[in-house]
């Protein structure tokens, strides 16, 4: 993938989103999820056999779509070279989240300013996986900038660092990693044995690219106010509070955001009834407010940039 290719892909996901009318694949590959589900769940019933099954998921699916991808971008050489190219750069573009990401962090953000809570709640309900019902203001920032934090990497600098390695097909594969994790990798008793593996291969996917994120992030708080200090004092949140996290990756960019947004992000959350307390990142200052979802869109934005400048940086190389 060239990187005038790559590039064309990131701008295409900032001017068009995700439309709902898009064949996406990783609505594709939630529903070859859902069919192997189910149909496995017809035949196997033991711990043991859901392992298995879930690890022949967590392999083929990646593998597959990766081969897809190929196949396609091939099949498109075959008509013409510019075809090839024009694939390539359509497949890469659905591999990045950061305008839809944008649009739904935006949509709380103008509930909160001009709407209901209740509004904001339901906005917010659409991006996060805890109970919303009951969440205050200040409740409902966090979990949006938590969120932001979180898809930054996700959605964000993650695609693009497998765009620079591997194309479209290696980014396609990775989504068809991520979308795994999403759909079947959780603790709970329904998942805890057919997800393991795609929890797990989740976690070394995205070793590399959270940390980046991280990096990204706390320099995009310096370049935003323009302050070199701001950088030093982000990573050292990071260094001191990414590893309070029980997930081996969320909590590298999310106390970088609390970090260059100077906040401190973490606490009582609800999912399903269950309180779960979560680590508190970064140092305790003033309460969260609405304008701390514009500013952490901002950041996100200015380390999406950044990591797309790298990437290409590296196709040219």
């Amino acid at each position: 993938m060239t990187a005038s290719a790559l590039l064309l892909a990131c701008l295409i996901d900032a001017l068009v989103g995700d439309p709902r009318c898009f064949p996406h694949p990783v609505r594709l590959m939630g529903r070859c999820i859902v069919w192997y589900e189910t149909s496995i769940r017809r035949v196997v019933q033991s711990p043991a056999g859901l392992r298995t099954a879930g690890l022949a998921l967590a392999v083929c699916l990646p593998i597959g779509v990766w081969a897809a991808g190929w196949g396609l971008i091939r099949l498109a050489g075959l008509v013409h070279p510019l075809a090839a190219t024009g694939a390539e750069i359509l497949l890469a573009y659905t591999t990045l989240a950061v305008r839809d990401l944008a649009d739904h962090a935006g949509l709380v953000l103008r509930a909160l300013q001009g709407g209901t809570l209740e509004e904001a709640r339901a906005a917010v309900s659409h991006i996060v996986g805890r109970d919303t019902e009951s969440l205050s203001e200040t409740d409902v920032v966090r979990a949006t900038v938590e969120t932001i934090a979180e898809s930054t990497a996700d959605g964000g600098i993650a695609p693009l660092f497998y765009l620079a390695l591997g194309g479209a097909p290696l980014a396609l594969a990775f989504k068809a990693v991520s979308t795994l994790d999403s759909m079947v990798g959780h603790r709970d008793a329904r998942f805890r044995d057919f997800g393991w593996a795609s929890a797990r291969l989740d976690d070394a996917a995205n070793w590399i690219p959270a940390r980046l994120t991280a990096c990204l992030l706390a320099l995009a708080g310096g370049l935003v106010q323009f302050r070199v200090d701001l950088i030093a004092r982000t990573w050292s949140i990071v260094m001191r509070d990414s590893d309070k996290h029980e997930s081996p990756n969320s909590g590298w960019p999310e106390a970088a955001m609390a970090g260059a947004l100077q906040v401190q992000l973490g606490g009582r959350n609800v999912y399903e009834g269950i309180v779960i307390e979560r680590p508190r990142l970064g140092d305790s200052g003033g309460a969260l407010q609405a304008d701390h979802i514009r500013q952490a869109l901002v950041l996100m934005v200015t380390a999406s940039v950044l990591a797309a400048g790298l990437a290409a940086a590296w196709r040219c190389a």
